[in-house]
C-alpha cells in the first residue's frame, strides 16, 4: 500500500553541508601537514557529515515522485516538489505522475457475430498508486500497453459491429458512441487497478470492417439503404394515391369504376415511384376510348 513521506527541506540540509565542508577545509588548512591528529580527525568528521548530507539531497519535479526503499524494504513515496533531503541510505526510484496518452495500434479481431473488423483505441492514463506501479508489476508502462490491447479485443468480441447482423443488440460498436467508450474505460480500470493505474479517458479511434469483407459489407449497407429509401417512397406514393382518389370522389370531379381506379393507381405508382421522369401520353377522347 502506498505511503506518503514528508522529507526535510533540502535547503536546510544544503546549508549545513556547505558549512561542514567550509569547516573541514579551514581545519585542514590550519592544521598544515597534520601536526595535530585530533584536528585532522575532526576535519574528517566534518567531511563525512558533508558527504552524508549531500548524499541525501533529492530534487522532485512537479507531477513526479520518488519511491524510497531502505535495504529492500519499501519506506514510502515522496510526492512533495522541490529540493528535499531524505535518509542517504534510501534508494529512490523515479515515477512520473503525469497523464500519458496511449495511441493503440490497429487490431484485427472478430466481432460478436464473427465478422473480422479493425479496431483501435486512444487511452489517457496516469499512475495513482506508486507502490503498485513500482512493485506489483515489472514494467507498468508495458503492462498498460498489453492490458489495453486485451481490453480492446475483449470489447470487440462482446459487441457486434452494427445492427445489420443482430437487430436485438442494445449496443453496437459503430452506433454505441459514449456507451462503448464507457464500457472500454470501465474494463481498463478493472484490469489496470492491479498496477495502480487510473484510466481517465478511453475512446475508439479507428473502427472498420477488415479489407477482405469491406466491399461485401459496403454493398450490403448500400442495399439496406436502398431498400429503406424505397420503402419510404412507396409509403409516400400510396398515401398520395389514396389522397388523390379521396379528393376526386369528395369533390365529385370524376366518377371512376374499379377498373379505371386500378389503372389510375397503377399509373400514379409508376410516376411517383419511378427513378426517371415519366413521359405523359395525352388522351383526347374519353376515359373509355
Amino acid at each position: 500500500m502506498e505511503k506518503i513521506i514528508k522529507p526535510v527541506s533540502g535547503f536546510v540540509a544544503l546549508f549545513f553541508a556547505i558549512m561542514s565542508i567550509i569547516v573541514a577545509v579551514v581545519i585542514f588548512a590550519s592544521n598544515g601537514d597534520g601536526a595535530n591528529p585530533l584536528l585532522s580527525f575532526v576535519a574528517v568528521l566534518f567531511l563525512l557529515v558533508f558527504l552524508f548530507l549531500v548524499k541525501g539531497l533529492m530534487v522532485v519535479n512537479p507531477n513526479h515522485s520518488n519511491v524510497c526503499v531502505f535495504f529492500g524494504k519499501y519506506v514510502g513515496t515522496v510526492k512533495e516538489n522541490g529540493l528535499l533531503w531524505v535518509n542517504p541510505f534510501y534508494k529512490a526510484y523515479k515515477i512520473s505522475l503525469r497523464a500519458s496518452n496511449l495511441n493503440g495500434q490497429i487490431l484485427k479481431v472478430n466481432d460478436k457475430m464473427g465478422n473480422p473488423i479493425e479496431i483501435a483505441a486512444v487511452i489517457v492514463w496516469l499512475v495513482k498508486d506508486t507502490y503498485k506501479a513500482g512493485f506489483e508489476v515489472s514494467d507498468y508502462d508495458q503492462y498498460v500497453k498489453i492490458q489495453s490491447e486485451a481490453a480492446v479485443r475483449h470489447l470487440a468480441t462482446t459487441c457486434p459491429y452494427d445492427s445489420l447482423e443482430d437487430n436485438t443488440a442494445s449496443i453496437t460498436l459503430r452506433d454505441g458512441g459514449e456507451k462503448v467508450n464507457d464500457l472500454l474505460e470501465k474494463e481498463l480500470n478493472e484490469r489496470l487497478a492491479f498496477a495502480g493505474i487510473e484510466v481517465r479517458e478511453a475512446r475508439i479511434s479507428h473502427l472498420a470492417y477488415a479489407a477482405e469483407i469491406a466491399g461485401a459489407m459496403l454493398q450490403r449497407q448500400q442495399a439496406t439503404a436502398i431498400v429503406s429509401a424505397r420503402y419510404k417512397i412507396v409509403e409516400g406514393a400510396v398515401g398520395m394515391v389514396e389522397l388523390a382518389l379521396e379528393q376526386l370522389s369528395k369533390k365529385d370531379i370524376v366518377h371512376l369504376d374499379e377498373e379505371k381506379k386500378a389503372a389510375m393507381v397503377s399509373n400514379l405508382m409508376v410516376v411517383l415511384c419511378g427513378e426517371k421522369a415519366a413521359t405523359p401520353v395525352l388522351n383526347t377522347g374519353t376515359l373509355y376510348q
